[in-house]
């Protein structure tokens, strides 16, 4: 089970779900040493105040079928835990819970949606990061279950089980890495630091409601009625990749992690279980614009590519504010690592010089005021 994918056709939110849940946990040998002593979290994917319909956040239904699969094996200590982009407070965690469905789902069955928000340090023999603060729960737990939304991103390509685990960093402290990390290449590193760091125990991936185009929040929700997961996080996001379509090369963290030898460079390497023809590629599936412009400035002319040091850094995509939409909230200030953004009568404005293409604002609008903007000259 160790390097295998399970996938299951789920059409809804509906028992069907809680079956599917069960099975993967009845599949993973790590499951069979849960018991009353387990101290066990579930992290989802909160990624800011969004209802369930709007295919941004871990669906409620999931997140129940883990907990029920939990206590059916004798788990006593179930935390539910997140740290969403931007503000972490109290406050603002009990308003995400209850906008996302999880307040209820935590209060009917008895266990901790955690809004105490407080962290601590965990030493981590990374490539790049020797230490990271993470949530306490995430430091609690001795089982881990990460529950994630499929999802592209128009930073990373896409958003699955390794993506996911960067909320186990506390609040701001995320757009501090994508400040210590601005190249891609190297946020791709941090983030197999990290996972190398929590090391999940077991990863449930929410495909039945998903999102395409600009996600991770941007995007457009799309059906795809699927329950994956495994033991395995990098076999997981190898095989959103085969679906989406997306060269796993193209995806910064799972490129560094090939590197270090965690995983293959091709999409059909893992080995996938219950299902497995769903794994096949979905029709018509779209990817961020960022990602289908992420080598064109190949395009280019070569006496251009030659004679412009850094052209590619200057053509790349970047975020643009539709003025016409933005209602001047500042939450895209707020996260800006670069604090490039201001807000100016009621509207946002972003300083390009300063900006480092990390698309958190685009992440965090809560209208969708944020658009990736791609150079057009060279496009074809």
């Amino acid at each position: 089970m160790e390097h295998t994918v399970f996938i299951r056709r789920v059409p809804g939110y509906d028992e069907k779900v809680d079956r599917a849940v069960e099975e993967l946990f009845a599949a993973s040998p790590r499951t069979g040493a849960l018991g009353p002593q387990t101290r066990a979290l579930i992290k989802p994917n909160l990624l800011a105040k969004h209802p369930p319909d709007h295919g941004v956040t871990t669906h409620p239904a999931v997140v129940a079928a883990c907990i029920r699969a939990l206590q059916r094996r004798g788990v006593e200590h179930i935390v539910v835990a997140d740290s969403p982009g931007g503000l972490y407070n109290p406050g603002m965690m009990r308003s995400i819970y209850q906008v996302s469905g999880l307040a209820q789902v935590c209060r009917e069955l008895g266990v901790q949606a955690y809004d105490e928000c407080a962290w601590a340090q965990r030493e981590a023999q990374g490539k790049l990061v020797r230490r990271f603060e993470l949530l306490n729960p995430v430091l609690e737990a001795d089982f881990i279950v990460n529950v994630p939304k499929l999802k592209t991103h128009v930073m990373t390509g896409m958003s699955c089980a390794v993506k996911n685990l960067f909320g186990t960093v506390p609040g701001l402290q995320k757009a501090e890495f994508h400040m210590r990390f601005p190249e891609k290449e190297c946020f791709g590193d941090m983030l197999v630091d990290l996972c190398e760091t929590v090391k999940p125990s077991l990863t449930v991936v929410d495909g039945v409601l998903a999102m395409e185009g600009d996600g991770p929040a941007g995007g457009v929700p799309r059906q795809l009625g699927l329950i994956l997961g495994g033991e395995d996080p990098y076999a997981i996001d190898l095989t959103v990749c085969g679906m989406m379509g997306l060269d796993p090369m193209a995806v910064p963290y799972l490129k560094a992690a090939s590197a270090r030898g965690l995983c293959p460079q091709r999409a059909d390497a893992a080995w996938r279980t219950g299902d497995a023809e769903a794994a096949a590629p979905i029709p018509e599936f779209r990817l961020p614009k960022s990602y289908t412009n992420i080598n064109f400035s190949n395009r280019a002319p070569r006496a251009i590519r030659w004679a412009v040091p850094g052209v590619e850094k200057w053509i790349a995509p970047r975020p643009k504010i539709d003025v016409s939409r933005c209602i001047g909230c500042g939450k895209c200030a707020e996260i800006c690592p670069g604090h490039t953004i201001r807000v100016e009568k009621g509207k946002a404005h972003i300083d390009p010089k300063g900006c480092i293409r990390c698309f958190c604002c685009h992440e965090m609008c809560p209208v969708k005021a944020i658009e990736v903007k791609r150079f057009r000259l060279f496009q074809m």
